[in-house]
């Protein structure tokens, strides 16, 4: 019997337990999938422990991402076929080694693409995307300053922003951390937390003021940030782990730059053709091979509480992935 991490409410990672699951044949326009791997985030934590912003239905499987292969198809289904290699995302019902999706929402897998990259690479850079070119209208040649340098979306960040042609400045605030933003294509790291931070990233980019930031950290982050900003510079807000900011309103007033909230699922709720094009762009990076997450922690199934702790933590360098092969 297949199985899966459940819970009958939501808790902590403890509170969860290992469980047989099957979801029995996949429906008219679904696909049966074995989920060989998924990625872990924080907010697949917290939406885990009831803290998300919207609750899904119970018994709650965990995670949002995933990369395995198809067992068997629905009916009407004629755009994937048994042995194929897919990913996807979703709300929920990605912790099992075994689960039903709709066709419509799952995407082969590149032939170059291990399966390990094709879990973990869709939402943090659908998200990178769609921040700096929807929402951050980012050109060549401006300067990029990416908080949260060695998660999954600042990790994501800084290669998105290469691509698009913009002089990024990581801040992370471990060795380790630095060390892997540069490896990732960085220009430049600066010290998260460091008392002269401010002088750090004008001297990165040649006493200039910032143009984009992208901020999935929050907390006192926010505030010190967007004071680097220059003329018309936009502050993406991508999340806020480290706290909601109480950013003061004469800042954009003084400054003339902007806030401004990034959210996918919302995107693809109001602006569907909008994402649909980002999705058709980052598979454009995946065949240009720049597409690289960085990979911090594996843990088998059986080190689920574990493995969803660590990525809460978020003191690794890269992503947490989970093994349910």
């Amino acid at each position: 019997m297949p199985r899966a991490v459940m819970a009958d409410e939501f808790g902590p990672p403890e509170s969860y337990q290992i469980r047989d699951y099957d979801p029995g044949p996949p429906k008219a326009g679904e696909i049966r999938v074995a989920i060989k791997v998924a990625g872990i985030s924080y907010v697949d934590v917290l939406t885990a422990m009831g803290k998300y912003q919207f609750h899904p239905p119970l018994p709650f499987i965990p995670g949002s991402e995933y990369a395995g292969v198809v067992e068997a198809v629905g009916e009407g289904v004629t755009s994937f076929k048994v042995g194929d290699r897919v990913n996807g995302s979703g709300m929920g019902g990605i912790f099992a080694e075994v689960n039903n999706f709709q066709a419509a929402n799952v995407n082969h897998v590149a032939d170059e693409m291990d399966l390990e990259t094709a879990a973990i690479f869709p939402v943090n850079y659908l998200t990178a995307w769609h921040a700096l070119v929807d929402r951050g209208r980012a050109q060549k040649g401006e300067t990029l300053l990416v908080l949260g340098a060695a998660g999954g979306t600042g990790f994501a960040a800084i290669q998105v922003g290469k691509y698009l042609g913009l002089r990024v400045i990581a801040s992370a605030s471990s060795e380790a951390k630095r060390a892997a933003a540069l490896a990732g294509g960085a220009d430049v790291a600066v010290v998260t937390g460091a008392e002269d931070w401010r002088d750090q990233v004008k001297a990165a980019n040649g006493g200039k003021a910032i143009d984009l930031v992208f901020d999935p950290v929050g907390g006192d982050s926010t505030d010190l940030a967007f004071r680097t900003l220059g003329y018309d510079g936009r502050h993406l807000v991508i999340g806020f782990p480290a706290g909601i900011a109480a950013l003061k309103t004469n800042l954009p007033l003084l400054k003339c730059a902007s806030l401004v909230g990034v959210q996918v699922r919302g995107a693809g709720i109001e602006r569907p053709e909008v994402m649909e094009q980002d999705r058709k762009a980052v598979q454009e990076m995946v065949r240009a091979g720049v597409v690289k997450p960085a990979i911090a922690r594996r843990y088998p199934i059986e080190q689920y509480a574990e493995a969803m702790n660590t990525a809460f933590a978020g003191k690794e360098a890269g992503r947490i992935v989970l093994l349910l092969d």
